[in-house]
C-alpha cells in the first residue's frame, strides 16, 4: 500500500485536528497540527510582550525567531503529540482564548510563515503524514494526494469551541468565542501571505450536521481510493 500525504485545511474550529488525529491513528501515519505551531509562536510572543490583542511588534518578533525552537513530543498516555517551545510543554497554554485572539496577527507575519512552512515540509518529506492547518494544500503540500477543505457555519464552530473551553475550565462567554471565530475568519482569508482559500483540487466537506464518526468514515473512503 503506497504512502500518501493528506492535507486538511479549513476555518477555525471545524474539527480539523480531531479528524486528522483519527486518520493518522487509523493509518499509522504521522500527525502534525500546524495550528499548534502558530499558537506556540504566538504564546512565546505574548510572553515577550511582542503581541497583544491590539498590538504587534513585528520587528522584535522577527528578530527573535531564530531563538524559538518548536518540537512535538508524543504523549503515550494522551495518545497524541504535545507542543513544546524551547523545551517547555505549552500544550495547555496555547489553547486559551487569549492566544486565539492574537494568533491570526502572528500568522500574518511572512517571516513566521516562512520558518514554519519550511519545518512542516521537512516533516512531510517522506509522506505517510496527515497535516492540518490553513495553507497545507495550497502552500505546504500543493502536490498532496488528498486535500480536504473543512467548513461549517460560524455559529456552529463557536458553539463547539465554547464547549471545549468551558470543559477546560476557562471563563468565557459564547459571544466572545463567536466574535473571535468571525474575526479570525476575516484575518485568515484576507491576509496577503498565504490566505486561507480552498485549493482547486480540494474536496470541501461541510460538517455542520455530521457526527465525528460520519465525518471520519466519509474521509476514510477518500483515502482508500487514493492508496
Amino acid at each position: 500500500m503506497k504512502k500518501i500525504t493528506i492535507a486538511i485545511d479549513g476555518f477555525s474550529s471545524t474539527g480539523k485536528s480531531t479528524l486528522a488525529k483519527q486518520l493518522a491513528k487509523h493509518l499509522g501515519y504521522v500527525y502534525v497540527d500546524t495550528g499548534a505551531m502558530y499558537r506556540a509562536v504566538t504564546f512565546y510572543a505574548m510572553q515577550k510582550d511582542y503581541v497583544s490583542e491590539n498590538h504587534l511588534n513585528k520587528e522584535a518578533l522577527v528578530k527573535d525567531l531564530p531563538n524559538i525552537k518548536l518540537e512535538f513530543h508524543f504523549n503515550e498516555t494522551l495518545g497524541f503529540a504535545e507542543m513544546f517551545v524551547n523545551g517547555t510543554n505549552v500544550e495547555n497554554e496555547i489553547r486559551t482564548l487569549d492566544v486565539s485572539r492574537c494568533v491570526s496577527q502572528v500568522a500574518e507575519v511572512s517571516e513566521v510563515r516562512t520558518k514554519l512552512v519550511a519545518s512542516q515540509q521537512e516533516m512531510g518529506k517522506n509522506k505517510a503524514i496527515v497535516m492540518d492547518g490553513r495553507d497545507i494544500g495550497t502552500v505546504v503540500f500543493p502536490d498532496a494526494e488528498l486535500k480536504i477543505f473543512m467548513n461549517s457555519s460560524a455559529q456552529t464552530r463557536a458553539e463547539r469551541r465554547f464547549d471545549e473551553l468551558i470543559e477546560k475550565g476557562q471563563n468565557v462567554t459564547y459571544e466572545e468565542v463567536l466574535q473571535n471565530v468571525q474575526e479570525r475568519d476575516y484575518i485568515d482569508t484576507h491576509r496577503e501571505d498565504s490566505p486561507l482559500i480552498k485549493a482547486d483540487d480540494a474536496i470541501e466537506i461541510d460538517n455542520s450536521t455530521l457526527t465525528k464518526e460520519e465525518q471520519f468514515n466519509l474521509v476514510l473512503k477518500l483515502v482508500e481510493e487514493r492508496v
